[in-house]
């Protein structure tokens, strides 16, 4: 695969308050190859939309949800436009910082990857914030290991970076936050060749804007086990 180009797919909902700083970063993000943004505003009231109508431009399309969809529904909208050979999944927080683009490309660069995950522990620095959602994501990841026998660190991140054509022809169904294991098991089940590679992480807590919770944990589980033993 000849890779010229890297499409950042990027869904916000309520993120006014980050949008434009994130969307710096990442245009000053340093990568081997072009890179195009494409932001789904996934129907904001709190003045996002308003925010990313006066950033739109040259290098930055930003597509529109009327109403609020889910990150998985924002997601496949932007992939619909995305005209890169490697697409990555850019939360519009402050989480993940846009500087490890270059490493998360090194592996398709040279064709190890189809697929490629960021990994919170692997060693990159990150914010020391809550035990519990680091004991639901080695859950979650642990299980995901042994239910598809690979053997992943950090199935729940964000940077998730696919080759186009490898994550358009995977059906992808869920709306919210079950875009990670969904997308996760589908790509194991395909047996496509992932790798893993250390990313920095600064996490924000729920007074921050922190958007995922508990409940979420159910829909992780659902979805590991539905699409283990189902399609």
């Amino acid at each position: 695969m000849t890779l010229r180009k890297l499409s950042i797919l990027i869904p916000a909902y309520n993120e006014a308050r980050t949008i434009a700083e994130l969307l710096d970063r990442v245009r000053r993000a340093e990568t081997p190859v072009e890179k195009e943004i494409i932001v789904v505003d996934d129907g904001s009231s709190d003045g996002t939309r308003e925010t990313l109508e006066k950033l739109q431009g040259p290098g930055i399309t930003v597509l529109r949800h009327e109403r609020n969809r889910g990150k998985g529904a924002a997601l496949r909208t932007a992939l619909a436009r995305a005209s890169g050979e490697v697409v990555l999944v850019q939360d519009a927080d402050l989480e993940y910082d846009p500087r490890d683009y270059a490493r998360i490309l090194e592996p398709f660069l040279d064709g190890r990857a189809d697929v490629v995950y960021g990994s919170r522990f692997l060693g990159g620095p990150h914010r020391v914030l809550l035990f519990w959602h680091y004991a639901a994501n080695v859950f979650f990841t642990l299980l995901t290991d042994v239910l598809y026998n690979v053997n992943l660190t950090d199935m729940g991140v964000c940077y998730k970076a696919f080759r186009t054509e490898i994550l358009r022809s995977i059906p992808l169904k869920s709306d919210g936050f079950g875009f990670e294991p969904e997308v996760t098991a589908k790509a194991c089940k395909r047996r496509l060749r992932i790798y893993e590679v250390p990313i920095s992480y600064s996490g924000r807590t729920y007074a921050e804007g922190k958007k995922i919770s508990w409940r979420d944990g159910f829909v992780y589980l659902w979805c590991l086990l539905r699409y283990r033993f189902g399609e």
